[in-house]
């Protein structure tokens, strides 16, 4: 399973060991880098999830989110249901990966009452009003052969040894010069990325703020994204985790979207 668990936190699911550490010595940054994109085992992710967004005078606002992930032929569909508030209840976006490792994308807003198309030109836009673009939404399932990755150095996080990885996008048009990753050694877990703009500034960072045993598989269930300039955050708490559960295909067509309904 690519992406991982609630997309957004797009950037931070993770598995046991998979017995990766005993090859670690000779891994390449891309191989590091692709194993921790594609750390879970598992054909389905369902999830709720919720959103607690954060200005910069420190108020805040919650969302309740469902999201339903399928892993068919190694190609990944997600849809991403709000549930509320009633402001934003109804919305429904749903991602399908292509076999060129791109995707296609679709959101539904009930005040429109029709699902439309998410073109690539949207990708830096924020989604749904969070710290995260569609772009960050997608970037777990990001191939790891589209960026050029460098390893900086091996340095610690919060006490846990990491490899420091930079990763440089081929395609000039994605919205981040760079990435830096704080990937954990022993599970794979991306602790921490800072990602940064296309002038060199640092941008936002993302943060696993904490991992649980879920179904045994070592699962972040709160992960938060962060504005640097903005002096803004997202953060998500997983309340629900379940893998491998049954999933109705017709919950990943434009369909669903605009009916609620496989």
């Amino acid at each position: 399973m690519k992406r991982f668990i609630a997309a957004f936190a797009a950037l931070a699911l993770a598995s046991g060991a998979m017995g990766l550490a005993r090859g670690a010595a000779q891994e390449t940054a891309e191989q590091i880098i692709a194993a921790s994109r594609s750390r879970i085992k598992a054909d389905t992710v369902s999830t709720r999830s919720r959103m607690v967004i954060a200005d910069k005078g420190g108020g805040t606002t919650e969302r309740l989110i469902d999201q339903y992930t399928s892993d068919s032929g190694g190609l990944t569909k997600t849809v991403v249901v709000f549930q509320k508030p009633a402001s934003v209840a109804g919305t429904r976006f749903l991602t399908i990966e292509n076999k060129d490792a791109t995707e296609d994308r679709w959101i539904f807003l009930p005040a429109l009452g029709k699902a439309r198309r998410v073109s690539a030109g949207e990708g830096s836009g924020s989604f749904m009003g969070t710290d995260l673009s569609y772009d960050d939404v997608s970037s777990a399932n990001r191939a790891a052969d589209k960026d050029n990755h460098a390893m900086v150095r091996d340095e610690s996080l919060g006490g846990k040894p990491c490899w420091l990885i930079e990763s440089r996008p081929k395609d000039s048009g994605y919205q981040y010069s760079r990435m830096l990753s704080w990937v954990e050694k022993a599970s794979y877990i991306a602790l921490k990325i800072e990602l940064y703009d296309k002038k060199g500034a640092l941008a936002k960072v993302m943060e696993v703020l904490k991992v649980e045993d879920r179904q045994g598989k070592a699962t972040p269930v709160a992960t938060r994204m962060s504005t640097v300039k903005a002096k803004t955050s997202t953060t998500i708490y997983f309340d629900i985790v379940k893998y491998d559960e049954a999933i109705p295909p017709g919950v990943f067509t434009t369909k669903f979207l605009e009916t609620g309904r496989p």
